[in-house]
């Protein structure tokens, strides 16, 4: 995707403001300032310890921030910074705009109820009541993550590493939301169950209109999903710009050494 789809909405519908996290002397995130659009897919970049991953938190409101602020437009179309947002309104988020795809599916389902239960459970969190109604849900987006509806009454835990991984999609996505959060998400799994899985992925995002902001090492995957890049180092946005712009005319000399190093000359 090298270019953002038509959004119907022309105001941000998350905006990160000078922020940074300090654990001590050491600045895990520095000075980060962006705004996300609502179907706009954001990949962070960059090689372990970069801070990518505690931007994720900070941005996911995981993480107090040590300076600056995240903010947020509820469906009511008010930007509210997250940090005075209640404890019961941030699980609220949660379980309703907001998804994450975790890097180890084990963290986002409950591994010994059903397929169909992890599924359900996001249901019935936002109200809904009627087995019936939650079983035929969840039946239909096993079917979308190609998941065999077969083995709805089966654990995670019986299920192969990608198969729990498209799980945890079908959970995340069942409410609905208009922001998931994907934190390494082929991370683990086999080249060829991963191109699957990115293929599901991009699908199902531009299928449902969604924004998301994807924390990725693998340049591939940030190509194949995303319409922006930000590149890190040492916990600061050292370049940022449309997908294809950074990775195939990248400017910083980091960044031209990332993208030499997995990509043939």
């Amino acid at each position: 995707m090298s270019e953002a789809s038509h959004l119907d909405n022309d105001q941000p519908l998350l905006v990160a403001d000078g922020l940074a996290k300090n654990y001590g002397q050491l600045a895990a995130c520095r000075d980060i300032s962006f705004s996300l659009y609502p179907g706009e897919v954001l990949a962070i970049v960059g090689e372990s310890g970069s801070g990518k991953s505690t931007l994720l938190q900070l941005l996911s409101a995981q993480l107090a921030p040590s300076a600056g602020r995240v903010s947020y437009r509820m469906r009511d179309g008010v930007l509210r910074d997250l940090a005075v947002l209640g404890e019961a309104e941030r699980r609220f988020l949660f379980r309703t705009d907001w998804g994450f795809v975790h890097q180890d599916p084990a963290q986002g389902l409950r591994m010994g109820v059903s397929a169909g239960a992890n599924v359900g459970e996001r249901l019935m969190a936002v109200g809904w009541n009627h087995y019936g109604k939650i079983r035929d849900s969840a039946s239909t987006w096993l079917e979308r993550v190609e998941i065999d509806v077969g083995r709805i009454d089966d654990a995670p835990k019986t299920y192969s590493g990608g198969m729990r991984q498209r799980l945890q999609i079908a959970r995340n996505l069942v409410t609905e939301p208009r922001l998931v959060f994907m934190d390494e998400p082929t991370g683990g799994l086999d080249v060829s169950v991963q191109a699957r899985l990115l293929d599901l992925m991009r699908n199902l995002v531009s299928e449902l209109g969604l924004a998301a902001i994807v924390v990725t090492h693998d340049l591939a995957v940030a190509r194949l999903l995303s319409h922006r890049v930000m590149v890190m180092k040492g916990g600061r946005v050292i370049e940022t710009g449309l997908t294809d712009q950074v990775l195939d005319d990248p400017r910083e000399p980091y960044t031209q050494l990332l993208v030499s190093s997995i990509l043939p000359p």
